[in-house]
């Protein structure tokens, strides 16, 4: 069944990107509503923006979603997966500017409000698509591979030249709680070259040693070290899940680059059956195809219109020293 939060809940903070402060009260929605964000700093009619794949637009540096009037949301990947992870199905998000507040910079703190409010069964199924036969995507090294399974279960591998990084992966069945467990808390990362270029051209001005984990080398500079000894990958694992929840409804063609949505399903819908193991050193690309193949099937009638998409997913493996400016 359909679930959303018994009631309101405000976060304060300010955008990884922007420095600027930003309010956000995430609000119980009813059935079949999904994921909505409602921006309070613009007129009413231009304020929604539902988190979906075709309303993504190509951003470089985090999961960017606008609507028709050109009003934006940005960095919603973690707010989304932590969403995706407490099984809250519908909700209305009211934020007061353009970018989610990065708060840890990791999905701990949205997770334990949730929580802490609790969760309202709807009367309504949650919606799924069933993966049939194994589809995947080359290029060179990088693969992308969505395979049938009985639960949904995310297999991650990243590789990095940062000797502090390296070469990391996990399997994790996300099933019975494991995103709170062992997702979670971990937070987004970068090297400090690219938090000091990237704040010379304007950019992650809200980012800190307190936000992020940042990487010199061999070592962790954030205060207190990891929390995880594979921090990293998990935070991949993380931003995945919240970008697979944007599904959604259209047959426009879009593609994104670097820090791309992971897309399969959302819009009140639940991912069941998947599995799948991504290999990456970084940039993602993400194609999109109007038209199911053989391979994947909707499970149950679809709460809109007919879902007419399948996303196979494309990992660009690219030297660390090629990325110039990223957080992960």
């Amino acid at each position: 069944m359909q679930n959303t939060l018994k009631s309101a809940v405000t976060f304060e903070g300010q955008g990884l990107h922007s420095g600027e402060p930003v309010r956000m009260t995430v609000r119980p929605a009813p059935t079949n509503h999904g994921i909505v964000f409602r921006r309070t700093d613009v007129p009413a009619a231009d304020a929604l923006i539902p988190a979906r794949w075709d309303v993504v637009i190509p951003s470089k540096l985090c999961t960017l979603i606008g609507n028709e009037a050109g009003v934006t949301v940005s960095t919603i990947e973690h707010i989304t997966a932590a969403l995706a992870g407490c099984a809250i199905h519908n909700a209305l998000i009211e934020i007061d500017g353009p970018e989610v507040p990065i708060l840890d910079g990791s999905a701990a703190v949205f997770v334990a409000a949730f929580i802490a409010k609790g969760l309202r069964t709807q009367l309504a199924p949650v919606r799924a698509i069933r993966v049939l036969k194994p589809v995947e995507v080359r290029e060179g090294e990088a693969v992308a591979r969505l395979e049938p399974a009985d639960m949904l279960e995310i297999d991650f591998e990243i590789d990095f030249a940062e000797k502090a990084i390296g070469h990391q992966e996990r399997r994790l069945n996300m099933s019975n709680g494991a995103f709170v467990r062992e997702l979670s808390d971990s937070r987004t990362f970068c090297r400090q070259a690219d938090v000091e270029a990237m704040q010379a051209n304007g950019l992650a001005l809200g980012g800190t040693l307190e936000n992020a984990v940042v990487f010199e080398g061999d070592k962790v500079l954030s205060p207190g070290g990891l929390r995880h000894a594979d921090e990293p990958v998990r935070h991949k694992m993380l931003d995945a899940l919240g970008d697979l929840s944007l599904a959604g409804l259209g047959k426009s063609l879009q593609e994104n680059m670097m820090h791309q949505p992971l897309i399969l399903a959302g819009m009140g819908m639940m991912i069941v059956g998947l599995g799948f193991k991504l290999s990456l050193q970084g940039h993602l690309k993400c194609f999109l195809y109007d038209n199911f193949p053989d391979s994947v099937s909707q499970s149950h009638p679809p709460l809109c219109p007919p879902l007419t998409v399948i996303i196979i997913f494309m990992i660009l493996i690219l030297p660390a020293h090629e990325h110039g400016m990223f957080f992960h």
